[in-house]
């Protein structure tokens, strides 16, 4: 990591979304924050250039879920670990869901991983508090007091609360103190013990399917309450297009929902699971070529408002097994900007629209002055070549987990340089092209 006090970042493309900035202008920081955009202010003397000829120069990414793994499952990462993939991915804060061991329900346990993740220095991490003690879907736990202790939202990870009334008392708590809340909508008796896509090739393969009603009935439910309480609502995970109609109507109706879906589920589709690949057992679980387009249009046309990793690191031996059997999710941090470059290069989204979808969209969400660079701003910065050409492997890798379906393939679009508050915590040693 590079200390450096005043710096300047010239020659290349900004693009800041949340200002309405795309133009060939440089960037200058100082003392941790964006000084000026344009030309140096008189007397200015950086300590450093950065050139960035050729180059895009936007905020630091904005993730709304990766799990770290720390506390309680060191074995398949720790914050030290990925949050330096992070940094390498342009990634400069982190959204961590509650679901570590111990669970993110008092103030002590997210002290911890906010201090473990400044001690390490690569990203800033926003803990995710328990919406209920121990996720356990009863007791409330204390929003109020997690929100004191640095918890930007609350949350049930991917744990569901099976009873309505204890879902609206939480909703009506958030909503009396202005608190937002993430929820995953999945019915789990519906879901069952499936673990892909129910259609074709979930028959063809013998696996047992989870069907889009698991995700709608539990929508249908959580957007109800939300009209009725007033909560300011935030649906993850997003996989079916029957679940964008849904989001729709409920925007037309006036409800303060937004929503988000990670980056693979516009990539991927239930195809993908031929051969039984494991790498592809995902939760939510890839769906029909349909609703992959469906979503593409949604983040198109802003009805989806940020796309995140849904970082899931695992040690190899959790998909090595019969796929029923092997852990759901994958590692994800670091192929999360190539993949919407390879949207661009599709046409699916122009380059300002997919980096506000990961700079200015999750920023807004999670409530924080992040995902810009107006003057003033903490100076979190991702300077990446658009253009540079590189291949998933152990030396291209910073995660701890390797659980990828793209190991192996090219991908386009690499991080030069990444500033969290004006330092420079990643630097591509290598030629960017």
């Amino acid at each position: 990591m590079t200390e450096t006090s005043r710096l300047s970042i010239r020659h290349g493309r900004l693009i800041d979304p949340a200002n309405g900035i795309d133009g060939l202008l440089d960037l200058h920081l100082a003392g941790g924050r964006v000084l000026a955009v344009g030309a140096a202010p008189a007397g200015f003397q950086p300590d450093q250039v950065l050139d960035a000829r050729g180059q895009i120069v936007c905020p630091g990414l904005v993730d709304l879920c990766a799990r770290l793994r720390e506390p309680g499952e060191e074995h398949k990462g720790t914050i030290a670990s990925e949050t330096a993939a992070a940094a390498a991915a342009g990634i400069t804060s982190l959204c961590c869901p509650p679901d570590t061991w111990p669970v993110i329900d008092t103030p002590a346990v997210a002290q911890l991983i906010t201090r473990t993740a400044d001690r390490a220095g690569w990203a800033r991490v926003i803990p995710a508090g328990a919406l209920t003690q121990g996720l356990a879907g009863e007791q409330l736990s204390e929003m109020v007091a997690l929100r004191q202790a640095g918890c930007a939202v609350m949350s049930q990870a991917d744990r569901p609360i099976l009873n309505t009334l204890v879902l609206r008392r939480a909703l009506e708590y958030a909503a009396t103190f202005g608190l937002t809340v993430f929820l995953r909508s999945e019915a789990p008796q519906l879901r069952a013990q499936g673990c892909a896509h129910e259609g074709r090739v979930a028959t063809r393969l013998g696996l047992p399917g989870i069907p889009e009603a698991a995700e709608t009935v539990a929508l249908a439910r959580d957007l109800a309450l939300a009209e009725q309480t007033g909560a300011r609502v935030h649906l993850r995970g997003l996989s079916c297009a029957r679940a964008l109609e849904m989001i729709a109507d409920a925007h037309c109706r006036g409800l303060a929902v937004t929503a988000d879906v990670c980056a693979h589920q516009l990539i991927l589709t239930e195809a993908d699971l031929e051969g039984f690949n494991s790498q592809c057992h995902l939760h939510p679980p890839l769906r029909t070529l349909a609703d992959r387009d469906a979503l593409r249009d949604a983040v198109r046309a802003g009805l989806i408002n940020a796309v995140c990793s849904d970082h899931q690191p695992h040690e190899a031996d959790a998909k090595l097994a019969p796929f029923p059997s092997t852990a759901p999710g994958m590692a994800a941090l670091e192929t999360l900007l190539p993949l919407m470059l390879r949207l661009v290069a599709q046409g699916v989204l122009d380059l300002p629209s997919a980096i506000a979808r990961l700079t200015s969209g999750p920023a807004a969400i999670l409530g924080l002055p992040l995902g810009n660079l107006a003057c003033g701003q903490t100076a979190d910065v991702c300077v990446f070549d658009p253009e540079a050409q590189w291949r998933i492997g152990p030396e291209t890798w910073r995660s701890q987990g390797h659980n990828t379906p793209f190991r192996g393939d090219p991908m386009t679009g690499r991080v030069t340089w990444t500033l969290l508050g004006g330092r420079i915590v990643h630097e591509l040693r290598e030629s960017p092209r």
